[in-house]
């Protein structure tokens, strides 16, 4: 890191101010107070941060419950999904019943003519 210096070296070799700093502000006592509390503040959030991430048992309780609310919803949509298959083919149960009679019969008729043929 480098810094800048504002001034101007003296004879002697030594830092002279010409202003710089003393144009700026030195910064007071509660300007520091007000920066190392926020500094604290920032700290204390990444030491919890850095804690959450070092608990294990946490992050998969949290993963555990995130897989459960998962396989509930998709345990929801399957039975709505089986309960309306279940009403389509109540609707269509006489048409369903109907063509595999005919297959049925079709079969049987097919069984026929092949047993005539060979005898």
């Amino acid at each position: 890191m480098t810094h800048e210096v504002k001034g101007s070296a003296s004879p002697s070799g030594a830092h002279v101010d010409t202003g710089g700093e003393a144009a700026r502000g030195a910064k007071g006592p509660d300007e520091l107070r007000r920066e190392i509390e926020r500094t604290r503040h920032e700290l204390g959030d990444t030491v919890e941060e850095l804690a959450g991430k070092m608990d294990v048992k946490a992050r998969a309780r949290a993963r555990a419950d995130e897989l459960r609310d998962r396989a509930g919803a998709m345990t929801v949509q399957m039975r709505s999904s089986a309960a309306h298959a279940g009403e389509v083919g109540k609707q269509h149960r006489t048409q369903l019943m109907a063509a595999a009679g005919a297959l049925a019969m079709l079969a049987v008729g097919t069984a026929v003519m092949v047993q005539r043929r060979h005898h």
